[in-house]
């Protein structure tokens, strides 16, 4: 359509004016004083976002452009366009389907996957794989709608030598020309993207028939969809029409715009090619409304970010660009932070600092949810409330969780995460005062650590005192049916949904609120009971399915569900998305997350076709996002102020800048303007010091000091190496009472193998203390699988340590046969003690010995099996490994269950997967007797010193004796002990 040039009824709102403001401003100038004439002015807006934000413009003007008096707003209407919400015209309407609910229309693409998948693919698909496969098939369908593409087509798009694969997919994609129009028809509605598609063009022809006698004002749409550039066409052909542009750049070269037209990655496409089928040469498109005063300054900016927005074909000119001038960028900086964090701390501190400013708004703007998270965090520093209006996905909010919770809960047979985490949400209350069920959760922690109880309901109750007994009941009676459906072979969707439901509501409930009460309350609940509603209705007719299916496939289903806050909390600073920042604008506009792969983001691949084959299906290819996101970063720096915000590394690992930062970066060094955009000093200092303290004072090193009554007169030969390397150990051990709590669920770690070893070699000595068995190494694996015990059913250990211990046996077997020739016996597991005077009075040593071998000529060898790290030479000469020269020492004055005699030698045996699997250290270089006496003196020495109440037990005296490991270091605090460096 070419228009008239005596009448452009298409305009522009630049970058560097707030659109809608400034189109809140010029509608009530159209309407000239009249107070009717605005209320019949008729504004299409591309969503519904965009109508709440013109509203709020509308009401900043009363008391301004409208002299305080009440305006009758415009009638403002969402056409949709790439983020398009439903339409919903009164002229027509009705003849035009409803369209399918989202949920429904998942679903039922969900059972035509599955059915394809049975009949076509040999590894078939499950539930919750289809619905992700489903989601993907309806946004195929929004951008063939959309686009105006024909699945017809589908069979001429992968010729006969194209990869197999593209031929599979091409014939999973047939179910949508050959089953699901039917499967539309049988539902009386159609896809909401041809609904719009139909309702516009309805629409069109009908304003085409007869035009409206009000104005008709198009704004801030960009086309794209065919549909709404033929309604805009309409619009902009009417007398009492006007389409408003967004940002159209009318003063570029024709080698620039014809370049832009054809790179989709170009801000500029999607105006250019309306411009370009509505038949008007961007040069004649005006300002709206038009400026008496000259242009701002902003214009020098624009200007160069026009420039580093070029396409890459004609970036050649970058090396000709003439010196620009030295306040062209004026208001903008730039912050390349550490990290996320960081830069989150620097977009908080630059709005907070914004709010100084006397009615001024501040906005961050970004793709990256998680920074807009952990900026709305931040600002929780100055008590500042603020809402990311892109919303929060439903499983990060409150009820969405434990929705999730309560199935994972009924899903793992009670396993211990999943209960305590969804008996420790704060929703959790199972129709007790919630104090007290907090304190049943917290017993029931307690009782359950260590390795996993038995599967359900009997297991736990098996694990738990008859005291704890009372929270499985109750915990019981809340799930319901649940656990049962989900380990049925087949049940109905609905019936797995309303029974996930009402677990989660009783569970919800307190003694003095219901579950619905609770769990539905507030937008997040709101949005979950829908989403909760929908998936019943909707899957009514659904097959059943195995239940253990269901929690994936509700996870699927409830994955595009999000939670947009009704209004902002604050009313001069905001979090919004690209979508929601589009036609907005603040005083000060903070984008962030400005690294490549974030903003832009990597183009989504299209598991469908590939870029040929969407060429050839005429739907856009996925650059037509990087020039959509291209838009929003050029207006965007629109704005009185811009701050430009990165994170130099993410995870550890470097990131890289923007493309839209390089290229600036690029043309501002052609420009003369190198180093232009910089960080606010004061800014960056804020953010350094943010969490640093005003000065470091070392925390006083720990020494308690207690009584002599409560120190301990008895200590085992392993405490007392313990007792000279930590001695703060010591003290919260024995003196404080403090235990290590066991790990919830807790997998078998080294320890665990460590024992099962020692268990092992331990049993066989004791069953052959003197002759060995015929086949030694059969009969000690057959005991190490009884040791191992159930521990074996854990893949870990059957693959890892099952190996080792094999290896070890073989090398165990081999060594007795040879050793036992000079042996009268031997013993295993042997305990012992030793009484010795001490200033306080007596003090017992204790012991349990691995091994003691008596040899022929009445000696004592003394042996310590270690799974890990033996102690070093320099250990044992400090007297610091103390153990084996201690059991010595019982072994030659004590009693070990009645073994006395002579230590002729200490041995550490090494049992690990090395080759080979064993390796015997003797200790004491042939001085047995010396180094008994010489540790026994020292262990007498530190007795009594700790026999003084003035004697500390301070943490680890000697840092290169320093334990590998303590269960009480976080009470030690060493770090905080240490001099500021």
């Amino acid at each position: 359509m070419t228009l008239p040039p005596a009448l452009p009824r298409i305009r522009t709102i630049p970058a560097d004016r707030p659109f809608l403001a400034t189109l809140a401003e010029g509608l009530v100038g159209m309407a000239g004083g009249d107070p009717l004439r605005l209320s019949r002015i008729t504004v299409l807006l591309p969503t519904r976002r965009a109508a709440r934000s013109l509203r709020e413009a509308f009401l900043r003007l009363t008391g301004e452009a409208a002299g305080g008096a009440p305006l009758l707003l415009p009638r403002m209407r969402p056409i949709g366009d790439l983020d398009a919400d439903e339409l919903d015209f009164d002229d027509g309407s009705l003849a035009v389907p409803p369209a399918i609910a989202p949920l429904r229309r998942s679903l039922l693409l969900t059972r035509l996957v599955l059915a394809w998948s049975a009949r076509e693919d040999p590894n078939v698909l499950l539930p919750g794989q289809a619905a992700a496969l489903a989601r993907a098939l309806a946004r195929l369908l929004d951008a063939a709608a959309a686009e105006g593409a024909d699945f017809a087509r589908l069979r001429d798009l992968a010729p006969a030598d194209l990869a197999e694969h593209w031929q599979t997919v091409l014939r999973f994609l047939e179910i949508l020309p050959r089953e699901w129009p039917a499967v539309l028809a049988a539902e009386g509605a159609i896809d909401p993207a041809d609904r719009r598609n139909r309702l516009m063009a309805r629409q069109a022809d009908a304003w085409r028939r007869s035009p409206p006698r009000h104005p008709i004002v198009a704004a801030g749409l960009t086309g794209g969809i065919p549909a709404l550039e033929a309604l805009l066409g309409v619009v902009a052909g009417m007398a009492e029409g006007l389409v408003i542009l967004a940002g159209l750049d009318r003063f570029c070269a024709d080698a620039v715009r014809a370049g832009a037209a054809a790179d989709p990655a170009h801000p500029q496409y999607l105006l250019l090619r309306l411009l370009d089928r509505l038949g008007m040469p961007p040069e004649a498109v005006r300002e709206w409304p038009e400026r008496a005063a000259a242009p701002t300054g902003r214009d020098a900016r624009l200007g160069l970010v026009a420039q580093a927005l070029r396409p890459a074909a004609l970036t050649e000119a970058w090396r000709t660009l003439p010196p620009a001038p030295p306040d062209a960028l004026a208001g903008v900086g730039r912050y390349d932070c550490a990290s996320p964090q960081d830069e989150a701390i620097t977009a908080a501190l630059l709005l907070r600092r914004k709010l100084e400013t006397p009615g001024a708004t501040a906005a961050l703007v970004t793709p990256d949810r998680e920074l807009a998270r952990r900026v709305a965090a931040e600002l929780k520093r100055w008590d500042i409330d603020i809402d990311d209006s892109a919303g929060v996905p439903l499983n990060r909010t409150a009820p969405g969780a434990f929705l999730r919770l309560v199935l994972d809960l009924a899903a793992s047979e009670l396993a211990p995460v999943p209960l305590l985490a969804a008996l420790k949400h704060p929703l959790a209350a199972g129709g007790r005062p919630r104090e007290a069920f907090r304190e049943h959760a917290r017993r029931l922690e307690g009782a359950i650590r260590g390795p996993r109880p038995g599967p359900g309901f009997a297991g736990l109750r098996a694990a738990l005192d008859p005291a704890d007994k009372a929270i499985v009941g109750r915990l019981e009676a809340c799930l319901g049916a649940l656990p049962r459906l989900l380990g049925d072979a087949l049940a109905p969707i609905a019936e797995l949904a309303e029974a996930h439901v009402a677990a989660a509501e009783r569970l919800a409930a307190t003694d003095e609120d219901s579950g619905v009460e609770r769990l539905w309350a507030e937008p997040a609940g709101e949005v979950a009971a829908r989403f909760c509603h929908e998936l019943i209705d909707a899957a009514r007719d659904f097959p059943p399915l195995a239940g253990r299916h269901y929690p994936a496939l509700f996870e699927a289903l409830a994955a595009g569900e999000a939670v947009r806050p009704a209004y902002g909390r604050h009313p001069r600073l905001a979090i919004w998305g690209l979508v929601e920042a589009r036609l907005q604008q603040a005083d000060l506009v903070v984008l962030g997350g400005l690294n490549e792969g974030t903003w832009p983001g990597i183009p989504a691949s299209d598991p469908w076709m590939s870029r040929q084959m969407r060429a050839e299906f005429d739907i856009a290819p996925p650059e037509r996002s990087i020039g959509i996101a291209a838009h929003d970063f050029a207006s965007a720096l629109g704005a009185p102020e811009v701050a430009l915000t990165r994170a130099a590394r993410r995870e550890g690992a470097p990131t890289v800048p923007s493309r839209w930062l390089l290229r600036l970066d690029t043309v501002l060094r052609a420009s003369g303007l190198a180093g232009a955009i910089a960080a606010d000093p004061e800014i960056e200092a804020a953010a350094e010091a943010r969490d640093r303290p005003r000065f470091h004072r070392p925390a006083a090193r720990a020494e308690p000091r207690p009584p002599l009554a409560a120190r301990p007169r008895q200590l085992s030969v392993t405490q007392i190496e313990t007792w000279r390397r930590d001695p703060y150990a010591i003290y919260a051990r024995h003196i404080l009472t403090l235990k290590a709590l066991e790990r919830l669920d807790a997998d078998p770690d080294r320890s665990d193998l460590g024992i099962a070893i020692h268990k092992a070699l331990a049993e066989f000595v004791r069953r052959h203390p003197r002759d060995l068995p015929a086949d030694p190494e059969a009969e000690l694996l057959e005991i190490g699988r009884e040791a191992f015990g159930a521990m074996l059913s854990r893949p870990g250990v059957w693959g890892f340590w099952w190996p080792r211990f094999e290896r070890v046996a073989r090398w165990f077997a081999a060594l007795e046969a040879g050793r036992r020739a000079g042996l009268r016996d031997s013993f295993s597991e042997c305990r012992g003690r030793l009484v010795l005077d001490a200033p306080a009075g007596q003090f017992t040593l204790t012991a349990i010995a691995d091994r003691i071998d008596r040899l022929a000529d009445g000696g004592v060898v003394v042996i310590d099996y270690k799974t890990g790290a033996v102690p070093s030479t320099a250990e044992v000469k400090s007297a610091i490994a103390v153990q084996l020269p201690l059991e010595g020492a019982i072994v030659r004055d004590g009693a070990f269950d009645g073994v006395l005699g002579v230590p002729a030698a200490l041995e550490y045996w090494k049992l690990g997967n090395g080759d080979p699997a064993g390796n015997i250290t003797p200790v004491g270089n042939g001085d047995t007797a010396g180094l008994i006496d010489e540790v026994l003196a020292v262990t007498r020495d530190l007795i009594a010193r700790f026999d003084d109440p003035r004697t500390p037990y301070e943490p680890v005296p000697r840092a290169q004796w320093k334990p590998r490991f303590s269960d009480y270091a976080q009470l030690e605090r060493l770090d905080e002990t240490e001099a500021e460096p």
